[in-house]
């Protein structure tokens, strides 16, 4: 179910420039970076990418749902990392995305583990965000 307005805690706010091959910078100030199509997609590849940035805040939102439900358990979630793969590429309205969710848990077994990221996958806001609209695997 979506939330209402009135139920937002937080609103990040960025404006691009130029879109892929320009300039993406946050209101506040704490993100400024340059963007450039990577050289797979005829670009220069000089500077990050938007697949990239979606990369990272699904991999640090990802982990953040990841301790919740971990903690729900009783696991130990020391050491771990999570990497979002994310790939771009052509489909029949234009452009796709498809994503790999990657969870290294080096404390809990892997029954555990598994449970543990597909638990997580299911309140995971970016992973509610994209259910149904692009392939996401979970390894």
């Amino acid at each position: 179910m979506p939330i209402q307005q009135s139920d937002v805690l937080y609103t990040a706010v960025a404006t691009a420039e130029n879109g892929r091959d320009g300039r993406v910078a946050t209101d506040d100030g704490r993100l400024d970076l340059v963007v450039t199509p990577p050289r797979e997609m005829g670009g220069s590849g000089a500077g990050t990418n938007p697949e990239q940035l979606f990369a990272a805040g699904y991999s640090a939102c990802f982990q953040g749902a990841l301790g919740v439900v971990a903690r729900e358990k009783g696991a130990d979630l020391t050491g771990s990392t999570v990497t979002a793969k994310v790939g771009i590429g052509r489909n029949d309205d234009g452009f796709g995305l498809i994503v790999e969710i990657s969870a290294d848990l080096p404390k809990v077994d892997a029954g555990t583990a598994r449970a543990l990221v597909e638990k997580a996958h299911q309140v995971c806001p970016y992973s509610k965000a994209t259910r149904g609209n692009i392939t996401v695997t979970l390894v």
